[in-house]
């Protein structure tokens, strides 16, 4: 992978997943070598490994472009972390350390102090992704980042449409995550991030505007 590559990658995944470019919108091979002053093949080499992250799909005769899902489609993802990401941090929890443990609480505190959608997502992102980092089967460790990307545009939805109130519920989860993590209870934890996503997913699931669909 060359430089140019990496920092185009870089450069599209921010946007992506900073909700710069959102569900359905074009990503033109030209416009962003153009923009980044780069050649076609780097910026084509990019958009390659975007697609194998999620963040990407590529249309015949039409080119590449946010993936936009429907309803459904997100309840089925949502479905799947709920059964994986359990499974991840039982994978996980025994090659964390301490300080892993311990920068969980950092995150959550910083969370706790308060900030804007952009800040949250960022730091609960970091947040669970921290919580799976030890799991070393690559094709679970890959799929459960590549589900993650593909709903962050949902999960930012569901932050707007949640408020402050289902801040003190998220909050209380995540404690109950650190407190199994740190008691080195993978069934606990596994069964707090269920129901974490869960409810996330139900929520998201009262909210077809969310998806440009009708209730």
């Amino acid at each position: 992978m060359t430089v140019a590559t990496q920092r185009i990658a870089t450069h599209l995944r921010d946007a992506i997943l900073g909700g710069a470019l959102g569900p359905g919108d074009r990503v033109r091979q030209e416009d962003v070598a153009q923009q980044l002053g780069a050649s076609r093949l780097p910026v084509r080499e990019a958009l390659q490994m975007l697609a194998g992250e999620g963040l990407i799909e590529n249309e015949p005769n039409k080119g590449a472009r946010v993936p936009r899902l429907s309803m459904h489609e997100v309840d089925v993802i949502y479905r799947m972390r709920e059964q994986l990401e359990p499974l991840a941090l039982a994978e996980s929890l025994p090659e964390l350390d301490d300080s892993d443990l311990y920068r969980l609480t950092e995150l959550q505190d910083e969370i706790e102090r308060g900030t804007d959608v952009h800040g949250f997502l960022e730091l609960d992102r970091e947040f669970h992704l921290l919580t799976y980092a030890g799991c070393k089967i690559e094709h679970l460790s890959a799929t459960v980042h590549r589900l993650w990307n593909s709903t962050q545009y949902y999960r930012r939805a569901f932050v707007r449409i949640s408020g402050p109130s289902r801040m003190r519920v998220v909050n209380a989860e995540h404690r109950l995550i650190i407190d199994a993590m740190f008691r080195r209870d993978e069934i606990d934890a596994g069964r707090f991030v269920s129901g974490h996503i869960r409810r996330t997913r139900i929520k998201l699931g009262n909210h077809p505007e969310v998806f440009g669909e009708k209730a």
